[in-house]
């Protein structure tokens, strides 16, 4: 942003030089990226009065001029068309120093003696860019009568300078002149001087001129419109040209001017359609119909989407809010009536319009940052001043405000000793509340805080750290004195969790999987995909607001889908073999809609297949929970996830609490992930394998006293758990069962149909004597009477 010190003077009585100006603002938090002088060198140039203007006889495209400068008549030779006698134009006097060190001589042009030169404004160093159009190709023509003689640097303004910023994003609110202006009187504890805005001599009524305003509220959140009627389109006075020439803008006729000149000045972007070239006396902001036409008045004919809003007359676009004006409704020589419109437009909705149309202008600038809907009135009144100062209309009563959701200002508590901690300063509250009425921020002391009221126009405070930073940057991040870093040296260890999730990993490693890491978000659809009930508290999952497409809009409830996912990549790549397993996060959402964090849940996902079975899979679950030292596992038949296969899944429980799931998923299932084979998945709930994993170990010595084995094998009917077995014999093991191992289970001809036959290895021992046949016999046949007992068990003979 480019910033006029004369300008700004305006507003902020300063007399400092403009070195120490910028390096204060850059210390006070506004970065000052260069300091650009006005000063071209001139030497020689002034004010001259053309009295005469005749044919040059031996060249048909020169001109012999004569130019009163005050003290001398002075015969100039010139090529210039657009000159007429009386007019004030600036002359290069002989030995006129111009830019880039070229100097004026006394010239003989075909036999006529030509003692100076008539300047346009870029032999006076003005940059193409901002040379009004009616000005590129002649001699600069000033606006009206100045003295003869007068030095044109004098009437140009060039002996100050300006500032050039880098605006941060979050502070919008300084890409205006009134802005800076603000944060100089702050950074120099000056008065602001704000322009008193008195709109005196209106006449007749908007209502005449205007039938309805109305918009789309989701993203136009304010719509003010003026009425100027009896307008005459000129060239606007030289001091408000030089203003916009000075901040990097191009004049072009007095109305747009002033619409440009509000906007630097205030931040508000305004734009004003020839009301007469409106088919309808109204005004609809709406959203854009799919392939809409609009032609901008850069000449471009552009297509429109849902997602653009328009300002139309009711009917036809006229204008892409926020970014470009359309050329059907532009202001012209022949323009007589005018609708100012400021408005505030959404933010996103106009960032990402000018961004697909490539259209990047000094409006969508401002509106993409956001912008204080409180301003709309302030520019829109301050435009209408400016119209009748400089004569160029007449302003029409009464404006049409459509604003329903007005934006109020905030308060927030400031502790004071939160502000000393967090800076290190020893700042008074009196001192504090002074830095923040510096930056209008009006402060009242209740009790032990400081309430502090944030206008409408400080988006970026929101919080109390921001207040502390507003108080920091006008005291002087520079002055706070540099200590030593104070702290307690501690010594670093990985948290509890994290050690049993590596232990984890490193057993799950050592059986031979993989880890792998997917996204935490997923597609809606994977939950049909998997074969989940509609009502199932699954479903319950969070949307993303913004998400990067369909495939990625939801926070995942399970990691199956993302475990088949992987595993059906691999198998379509023609991998015949595939372990893996992930320990990822799951989001379950408190309630819907959400209206806190969800609570997470770290969950152990395992999948396989290849030579692989139900057991395998089994095997790695018991493995990794022996070797945490989790006890009281158990498994339990499940059969009515519809994920899993009804007869190959098992419910895992640990202390009789049902902690996850494996077995074979559902062959339906598989299809839906193009899987052509068995898979095998467990899903367990790792928080609580962290909760009971027990790292203690015990040392216990080798056994001095022999062991005795026995083998029992029985026959039960094929519906009897192993696992229920296996408890039956420990409970009556009366302690001196070192092992129980499962070495066979048969079923076939040897054994009736619907039966089957289970065979155990059993390890007797005691650590306190030797035992004897007897004592081993009398539990063996115990084990051997509850089997038969319970579960109707026939020993095998």
């Amino acid at each position: 942003m480019l910033l006029p010190i004369k300008w700004l003077k305006e507003y902020v009585n300063l007399d400092i030089d403009s070195k120490v100006l910028a390096d204060e603002l850059t210390l006070s938090g506004s970065h000052v990226e260069s300091i650009i002088s006005l000063d071209r060198g001139l030497e020689k140039v002034v004010v001259g009065r053309i009295e005469k203007i005749g044919k040059h006889e031996d060249a048909d495209k020169l001109l012999v001029v004569i130019v009163d400068i005050g003290d001398e008549i002075l015969q100039i030779v010139t090529g210039a068309t657009n000159l007429k006698v009386g007019d004030y134009v600036p002359v290069a006097l002989i030995g006129a120093k111009l830019p880039k060190d070229f100097y004026i001589e006394k010239t003989n042009f075909r036999g006529v003696y030509s003692f100076g030169m008539l300047c346009s404004l870029k032999e006076l160093g003005y940059e193409d860019s901002v040379i009004p159009k009616r000005h590129r190709d002649g001699i600069f023509v000033l606006d009206k009568e100045y003295p003869l003689g007068t030095p044109i640097e004098e009437i140009l303004g060039l002996y100050s300078e300006i500032i050039e910023l880098e605006i941060t994003p979050n502070r919008p609110d300084c890409l205006s002149i009134i802005g800076m202006a603000r944060e100089t009187a702050a950074t120099f504890n000056k008065e602001l001087k704000l322009p008193e805005i008195n709109v005196k001599d209106e006449v007749e009524n908007i209502e005449d001129y205007v039938d309805s305003i109305k918009v789309d509220e989701e993203l136009c959140n304010r719509y003010y419109a003026r009425v100027i009627k009896d307008i005459e389109i000129k060239e606007s006075p030289l001091w408000l040209q030089i203003y916009l020439m000075e901040a990097g803008i191009r004049p072009i006729n007095n109305i747009v001017d002033i619409t440009n000149f509000v906007m630097l000045e205030f931040g508000q972007p305004l734009h004003a359609f020839d009301l007469d070239k409106l088919d309808n006396k109204k005004i609809l902001v709406r959203r854009a119909k799919e392939k809409e036409k609009i032609r901008t008045i850069d000449d471009q004919k552009r297509t429109l989407t849902n997602s653009n809003l328009v300002i139309t007359d009711g009917e036809t676009p006229i204008a892409i809010a926020g970014v470009m004006g359309g050329m059907d409704t532009e202001v012209t020589e022949e323009t007589t009536t005018v609708l100012l419109e400021s408005a505030n437009f959404d933010g996103k909705s106009v960032r990402l319009t000018s961004k697909a149309h490539n259209l990047r202008t000094e409006a969508s600038s401002r509106y993409e940052k956001g912008m204080d809907p409180n301003l709309c009135k302030m520019a829109a009144e301050r435009a209408c001043q400016l119209v009748e100062q400089i004569g160029a209309g007449k302003v029409v009563k009464g404006p049409i405000d459509i604003y329903e959701n007005v934006r109020e200002e905030k308060t927030i508590q400031l502790r004071p000793e939160k502000v000393n901690n967090l800076l290190g300063t020893d700042l008074t509250v009196d001192e504090m509340t002074n830095y923040l009425e510096r930056l209008d921020l009006k402060s009242k002391i209740y009790g032990d805080n400081i309430v502090v009221n944030i206008p409408t126009y400080r988006l970026d405070l929101n919080i109390e750290v921001d207040l502390i930073e507003e108080i920091g940057r006008l005291y002087g991040f520079h002055n706070i004195p540099i200590k030593p870093l104070v702290g307690v040296l501690t010594r670093g260890g990985k948290p509890y969790n994290r050690i049993v999730s590596d232990m984890a990993s490193s057993i799950l490693q050592g059986l031979g999987l993989n880890e792998v890491i997917t996204y935490s978000f997923i597609s809606p659809k994977v939950y049909d995909k998997i074969k989940i009930e509609p009502s199932s508290k699954l479903r319950d999952y969070i949307k993303l607001i913004n998400p990067l497409g369909e495939d990625y809009s939801v926070m995942r409830t399970t990691l199956i889908p993302n475990m088949l996912e992987l595993l059906g990549r691999n198998y379509n790549h023609g991998v015949k073999e595939c372990y893996l397993y992930e320990i990822g996060n799951i989001f379950i959402p408190k309630e819907l809609p959400l209206k806190e964090l969800p609570k997470e849940e770290k969950i152990l996902s395992i999948g396989m297949y290849g030579n692989v079975d139900f057991y395998n899979l089994k095997e790695v679950a018991i493995t990794l929970f022996e070797r945490l030292g989790l006890k009281g596992i158990e498994y339990t038949i499940e059969d009515k996830d519809p994920t899993f296969h009804p007869n190959r899944t098992a419910n895992i429980l640990l202390e009789k609490e049902k902690i996850g799931i494996l077995g074979e998923i559902h062959m339906d299932v598989a299809e839906n992930y193009d899987i052509d084979t068995r898979v095998y998945i467990a899903h367990i709930n790792f928080d609580t394998i962290v909760k009971k994993t027990n790292l203690e170990k015990k040392y216990r010595p080798l056994p001095k006293y022999p062991a005795i084995l026995r083998d029992i094998a029985v026959v039960v009917d094929n519906d009897i758990l192993v696992g229920d077995l296996e408890n039956i014999i420990l409970e009556n093991g009366e302690g001196l069962i070192e092992d129980l191992e499962l070495f066979d289970v048969y079923e076939g001809k040897q054994v009736s149909e619907g039966k089957k036959s289970i065979a155990f290895s059993i390890t007797y021992r005691s650590y306190e004597r030797t035992l004897k046949d007897e004592e081993v016999n009398t539990v063996h046949n115990r084990i051997i009477q509850s089997l038969e007992n319970k579960f109707d068990a026939k020993l095998r003979s």
